[in-house]
C-alpha cells in the first residue's frame, strides 16, 4: 500500500489512501477531486455508486458495473489495478492549445461501483492514480469500525466556515459587533451565550459556538490544525495537537448545555489550552 493521507468517504461508503502531496478540491456533486496544488502531475476524481446490500443481486453491483462498461464502452479493456478488475478506457482532447488524456477506470467491490479518473497532460505517467485504486476499500453496512482521524474533509471545512458565519452574524445581529476570530472577541461569544439566543435544545448552535472557539484557538496556538474525526455515525471536524491531543468542539460546550451547567466560554477556551500546554 502506498504510504499517503487516508480519504473516508462521507457516509462511510469506502477508503483509499493518496499521495501526501496530493489534497482535496470542490467538484461536482457525488465526485471528489484530488491534485498536487504544488507541482500538477494530473486530476483524480473518483465516484461511488452503491447498491442496497439486502437487494437480490447487490453484491455483484460492483462486478457488473465492470461488465456493462466492457460491453458498452468498445474502447474499454479488461486490466487489473492491485487485486481489483477494472473496464479501463482513455480519451485525448485539446484545452487552450494544450493535449490532454483522461484515463477511466470502472471496477467495483460487492455492492459498491466506482468510476475514476486521471487526467493528465498527453504522455503524462498514471501510476499514481494506479496506486490510488490499488487501496480502495469498502466499509460494509453495520460492522462496526474503530474511530479514525483523516485530513479534515472539504464536506468539514465547509462546516466550519458555514459555523463561523452563523456566529459572526449572531453576534452583529445581538451586539451591534463585529466579530474578528480573535481571543479579544471571546466575551462577545458570552454575552451572546448569556442573553438566552441561543436555545438549550439547539445542538447545532451549540456545535457552531464550539466550532467558533476552535477556529480561535487554531489561530492563535501553533501545531493544532483541524482534522476529520470518522467514529460510528459521526463524521465531524475536530482540532488535533501536535501530540495527537483532540479537542472536540461538539463536546466544548454541548457537553455542559445537556447537563445543564452555565457555559463560560473564556474558562473553557482557557482549559482547552492548558490541557494542551501540560501534555505537550
Amino acid at each position: 500500500m502506498i504510504q499517503g493521507k487516508k480519504f473516508i468517504s462521507p457516509g462511510a461508503w469506502f477508503s483509499m489512501v493518496y499521495p501526501s502531496s496530493w489534497n482535496e478540491f470542490e467538484d461536482g456533486e457525488g465526485s471528489f477531486l484530488f491534485y498536487n496544488p504544488d507541482t500538477w502531475t494530473g486530476n483524480f476524481r473518483i465516484s461511488a455508486f452503491k447498491a442496497d446490500a439486502t437487494a437480490r443481486g447487490a453484491m455483484n453491483y460492483g462486478k457488473d458495473a465492470v461488465r456493462t462498461e466492457l460491453k458498452e464502452n468498445p474502447s474499454a479493456s479488461l486490466v487489473k489495478v492491485g487485486t481489483l478488475e477494472c473496464a479501463y478506457s482513455k480519451e485525448m482532447f485539446q484545452e487552450e492549445g494544450a493535449y490532454y488524456t483522461t484515463h477511466l477506470w470502472i471496477t467495483g467491490i460487492d455492492n459498491v461501483a466506482f468510476e475514476c479518473s486521471f487526467t493528465v497532460p498527453k504522455g503524462g505517467e498514471v501510476k499514481e492514480a494506479e496506486a490510488v485504486i490499488a487501496t480502495l476499500a469498502i466499509r460494509k453496512d453495520g460492522q462496526k469500525y474503530p474511530a479514525e482521524i483523516i485530513p479534515v474533509r472539504l464536506s468539514e471545512i465547509y462546516l466550519i466556515n458555514e459555523s463561523y458565519e452563523w456566529t459572526v452574524n449572531i453576534v452583529k445581529k445581538q451586539l451591534k459587533k463585529d466579530f474578528q476570530g480573535v481571543e479579544e472577541d471571546l466575551p462577545k461569544l458570552q454575552e451572546v451565550i448569556d442573553s438566552g439566543v441561543i436555545g438549550k435544545k439547539k445542538k447545532e448552535e451549540w456545535l457552531s459556538v464550539g466550532i467558533t472557539v476552535c477556529t480561535i484557538l487554531a489561530n492563535e496556538v501553533e501545531e493544532l490544525e483541524w482534522v476529520t474525526l470518522i467514529d460510528g455515525n459521526r463524521e465531524a471536524p475536530v482540532l488535533q495537537y501536535k501530540n495527537n491531543q483532540l479537542i472536540d468542539p461538539l463536546k466544548l460546550f454541548w457537553s455542559k448545555v445537556k447537563e445543564g451547567e452555565r457555559c463560560n466560554v473564556e474558562e473553557t477556551y482557557k482549559s482547552a489550552i492548558h490541557d494542551l500546554m501540560i501534555n505537550p
